[in-house]
């Protein structure tokens, strides 16, 4: 079943997109691509979300001391996170494998049934690391993650995923996924018109924020807030619902 994610900065907004209908609700700061939130936060949206709905968070785009991002890991995972997505920003196939694997080793000695997500960046100039579409399956297979994500890095351009990247490239990045039995995940300012087009691509999950918030007068429509109605339509667009 193809799953809405929805990006959520509390628990009366994490409420709205329940109600909405999301599948996912997803503990972030929406500052930056991959915003981190509190602990305490994290626990709150935990307590107030049906046990039906599986809740996600980040540790941030970079992750470039391997035992912060273990501690980063563990420390959301103890705070009720079910899905932790971490960001792999900057780092080659082979570091990105290595931070990984430590990630997902400290989390499932403690916590086995938690979901991993590595993310990887469409931005042209983080692709020179790393290409998100052809390189991104195998680190996260090897690591033992459940699935990938791929995002947009720079929110200040205002560059959506197919800015970047052709619904074609999405197609082959979703049959490679797949190939190799884990999910594949898409984010990256995607518009509500966008989505009936990606979820014919075959991807597991679409990430939203901006799309399921209503616009605020002199508010960066990131820093709006949720709706349940909003929320409603876009899940809505999903061809199995």
């Amino acid at each position: 079943m193809q799953k809405l994610l929805v990006s959520v900065r509390g628990k009366n907004e994490a409420m709205e997109a329940v109600k909405g209908g999301a599948h996912i609700i997803d503990a972030e700061y929406p500052g930056s691509a991959l915003g981190t939130q509190y602990p305490l936060n994290i626990y709150a949206i935990r307590e107030a979300v049906p046990l039906d709905r599986l809740v996600a968070t980040n540790i941030g785009e970079k992750q470039f001391i391997w035992s912060t991002a273990s501690q980063a890991a563990l420390g959301v995972a103890f705070a009720g996170a079910d899905i932790i997505k971490a960001g792999l920003a900057e780092l080659n196939p082979t570091l990105a494998l290595r931070v990984l694997k430590t990630i997902v080793h400290h989390v499932k000695y403690w916590y086995p049934w938690k979901i991993i997500i590595p993310a990887f960046f469409a931005d042209v100039e983080l692709r020179k690391c790393l290409n998100p579409i052809t390189q991104s399956q195998e680190v996260a297979l090897n690591a033992g993650a459940q699935g990938v994500l791929i995002d947009t890095f720079d929110k200040a351009k205002r560059m959506d995923l197919l800015s970047y990247y052709s619904l074609k490239d999405i197609e082959r990045f979703v049959r490679k996924c797949h190939s190799m039995k884990i999910e594949a995940w898409i984010a990256g300012s995607i518009k509500r018109d966008q989505l009936p087009k990606l979820w014919e691509t075959g991807v597991d999950v679409i990430c939203v924020r901006a799309a399921a918030c209503e616009v605020m007068k002199d508010t960066s429509i990131r820093m709006g807030k949720i709706k349940k109605e909003i929320v409603a339509e876009l899940v809505k667009t999903i061809p199995s619902i």
